[in-house]
């Protein structure tokens, strides 16, 4: 799978476990930094902007999806090992 393909997993991920999805553009803040995982009141969502690349973009998702508990979604392989690999859901 390339790094395209786990992105758009990654989304389809999220949205399966009902966290909204938002991009943002900024001028003030750099792409490279801003983004990330938060509630508000008690939606979950991931902020990303709109200039990050893919790979921030996946870093952003990985670490995000990394808190919830995904053992019993069916998701492809290749993106399960991508979480395992990276150490987020392991003991959750």
């Amino acid at each position: 799978m390339n790094r395209e393909e786990l992105l758009q997993q990654l989304e389809e991920l999220a949205h399966r476990l009902n966290v909204k999805v938002q991009y943002a553009s900024s001028k003030k803040e750099d792409p490279a930094t801003f983004g990330g995982f938060c509630r508000i009141r008690d939606q979950q969502l991931i902020i990303l902007h709109t200039k990050a690349s893919v790979s921030r973009k996946i870093e952003i998702f990985t670490d995000a999806l990394g808190r919830f508990d995904i053992d019993d979604f069916s998701i492809r392989p290749a993106l399960r090992e991508h979480l395992k690999k990276t150490g987020m859901n392991e003991g959750q």
